[in-house]
């Protein structure tokens, strides 16, 4: 486990320079948490910086109904929203449906679902915030999705830090500083219990592909390949504006 002084000097520092233009006194928050590592991260975040700054925070778990665990993974969150003292909302989404009725994959019509709801939800709680756990690895393997699928320049962007959602809301992404490793420490450090998708491990998925084959090997070549994959998505998001 880190230390104090690594902790803060090599994590905190990273976040507080990643939340300060994201997350402003006054904002309510909406912070979507799945229950995995990265969500679970982000709820304790933004939960630390709304006792050191006055914000409102809410949690939103979707329940995509594809697996066995997703009640479990709803129950967890439930869990979680107590021990930080947040109100938590749990609602299932039609995904199989709708990938059916829409022609696309599992993953397209989930995350068209998943944002309709947030801004949906959003709106309802007067939250002008909702907040994301991407990080830096997602950043990396959203790059390298796009030039598998040919993405045009603005494509190449990746995942921004920040966005309009609705009329008054906005999407930010707090953790996108850090790696999945770094996010890992960040759990270990606060001794906070996380749950683990099984359908994470399956390369049937393309981005599970990316995420568990081909990042491994261009980083047998070059270590810092994921941060530089990062580096480049910043650089074309400001071209691209």
């Amino acid at each position: 486990m880190l230390s104090k002084s690594r902790f803060h000097g090599r994590i905190w520092a990273k976040l507080a320079r990643e939340s300060a233009a994201l997350l402003r006194p006054g904002d309510r928050v909406l912070a979507a948490v799945s229950g995995g590592p990265d969500s679970v991260c982000l709820a304790h975040l933004v939960k630390k910086l709304a006792e050191r700054r006055p914000m409102g925070l809410r949690l939103v778990h979707f329940d995509h109904g594809l697996r066995a665990g997703s009640k479990r993974d709803a129950s967890f969150v439930r869990s979680l929203g107590r021990r930080l003292g947040v109100p938590v909302t749990v609602e299932r989404l039609p995904v199989r449906a709708a990938a059916r009725r829409e022609g696309r994959t599992l993953e397209e019509a989930g995350r068209a679902l998943r944002y309709l709801a947030l801004a949906r939800l959003a709106r309802r709680a007067r939250c002008n915030k909702v907040a994301t756990g991407h990080q830096l690895d997602d950043q990396a393997e959203q790059l390298l999705l796009h030039l598998l699928r040919g993405a045009s320049l603005k494509g190449l962007a990746g995942i921004p830090r920040r966005r309009p959602l609705a009329p008054g809301v906005e999407v930010v992404r707090p953790l996108l500083g850090l790696t999945r490793r770094e996010v890992l420490d960040y759990l270990a450090y606060h001794r906070l219990r996380y749950r683990s998708d099984p359908t994470n491990r399956s390369t049937r998925f393309t981005r599970n592909w990316v995420r568990l084959r081909l990042l491994p090997l261009l980083e047998s070549k070059n270590p810092r390949v994921r941060e530089q994959l990062a580096a480049l998505a910043e650089e074309v998001a400001t071209l691209a504006k």
